[in-house]
């Protein structure tokens, strides 16, 4: 702020020396005289003075016996009466300033933090379609409509924050490190009698061999070591209330819910072909200059590049003037790099490491489901041309999923029967 002030008034910088320059600063300091940027330079003293200081040295130099020169002069002072014999830089430079004052009424860039699983492009994608965009006006941004509609949109995302810095939008979200994981059944503990809803029940959905079961809601139709096809009921949602002559009543209907986990064998089958396309670069290269402005872009470059294939590799950098003051202007180079197809043979080496690669992803994806892996078999040989690998997998999951009960009509008058019995019982009773 106070280099600030000083510009507006304007200051020179001088070169003091002589019989006592040492004298000649405690004289000014004693006149409250402001000096700063003091420097010895040996055969003279450098400094800078406010202009209404200078017009006050006359005394002081006369007394101390030295010697000033005016070395350089600074401020605003000194720059307009330049800047009035030069008009139409001034018409220039107010312009220029005008110019960046409306751009500074946009957006400019787009930066976007913590997003981990969103990848960027699906996240920028999102903005578009919500008439978020570079070069928008920074009035016409809704902070808090944007980071409601980002919670709406991504269930992962748990917190969200939007700000507008300078010409950045800059949007930070937090994602759900464990994704919530909707329980199987839920309401299962409160049962409904027929005639409100009829329940469901649990099957299974992959032929298997059970090994664990532990029920909370229904009747088990199976138990552990059975052998169940997919679609088989495991728990049934109907739950029959008897008589005391041991006959069913009416059911009682409920949401099925139990951890059932199966064993099963799981095959998988991945082919890559004999040989393959390799890229291979001639060591021929040509850079090239750009400018981008908006969605121009200017290349500086000496000939064309006549390449038929060719890989661009970029450097992009985006001009701001201040630490957040983005301007729709990108600068850089690029490196143009030829090369040719060639055809390659896969080694027995490079089938077995590609083969291997795809088959500990499978597997990852596979243990973030849950499903333990007990027993593998893997080969890899020729078939038909191609290199193959079969991969037998024994695994136990976790199986169940729940179906709505469509009863019988049997059962449904059964249960509308039951009301009168307990009336008549309740009458005799009485």
């Amino acid at each position: 702020m106070l280099q600030f002030i000083q510009f507006l008034k304007g200051y020179v910088c001088i070169r003091v020396w002589g019989y006592s320059p040492e004298r000649f600063m405690n004289l000014c300091s004693n006149h409250d005289i402001f000096l700063w940027d003091i420097k010895n330079c040996g055969e003279y003293y450098s400094m800078c003075i406010t202009v209404a200081g200078f017009y006050r040295l006359k005394g002081i130099v006369k007394k101390t016996g030295t010697k000033v020169a005016i070395q350089k002069r600074c401020g605003l002072p000194f720059l307009v009466p330049k800047m009035m014999r030069r008009k139409i830089f001034l018409i220039g430079l107010i312009g220029s300033l005008a110019f960046w004052m409306w751009m500074s009424t946009f957006i400019w860039a787009v930066e976007v933090e913590g997003n981990y699983s969103i990848s960027e492009d699906i996240f920028l994608d999102f903005l578009k379609q919500n008439d978020v965009y570079v070069g928008m006006r920074r009035k016409d941004v809704d902070i808090e409509a944007l980071e409601k509609q980002i919670r709406q949109d991504f269930g992962i995302v748990t917190w969200t924050s939007a700000k507008i810095d300078g010409t950045r939008l800059q949007i930070q979200i937090k994602e759900n490190e464990v994704k919530a994981v909707e329980k199987r059944g839920e309401g299962a503990e409160e049962g409904t009698e027929s005639g409100n809803r009829f329940g469901s029940d649990l099957v299974a959905e992959a032929d298997g061999q059970i090994v664990s079961m532990v029920t909370r809601a229904g009747v088990p139709q199976l138990a552990v070591g059975a052998e169940v096809k997919k679609g088989d009921v495991l728990v049934a949602g109907s739950v029959p209330v008897y008589n005391e002559d041991s006959t069913v009543r009416r059911y009682q209907y409920y949401d099925a819910d139990a951890d059932v986990f199966i064993s099963r064998n799981l095959h998988q089958t991945e082919e890559l072909p004999l040989s393959y396309q390799k890229k291979e670069y001639t060591g021929e290269e040509k850079e090239e200059v750009f400018l981008s402005v908006m969605e121009k872009e200017f290349y500086l470059r000496i000939g064309k590049v006549k390449y038929e294939n060719y890989d661009k590799i970029t450097d992009k950098k985006q001009v701001k003037l201040l630490d957040n003051f983005y301007l729709p202007v990108y600068y850089g180079s690029s490196l143009n790099r030829e090369y040719v197809m060639k055809d390659n043979i896969y080694t027995k080496e490079e089938v077995k490491n590609i083969f291997s690669e795809k088959l500990i992803k499978y597997m990852a994806d596979l243990e973030e489901k849950g499903v333990q892996i007990i027993k593998k078999n893997v080969t890899i040989d020729k078939k038909n041309k191609k290199w193959r690998m079969d991969v037998d997998l024994q695994i136990v999951e976790q199986t169940g999923k729940n179906i709505p009960i469509v009863p019988v009509q049997e059962e449904t008058e059964n249960a509308q029967e039951g009301m009168p019995d307990m009336q008549d019982e309740e009458a005799s009773a009485e």
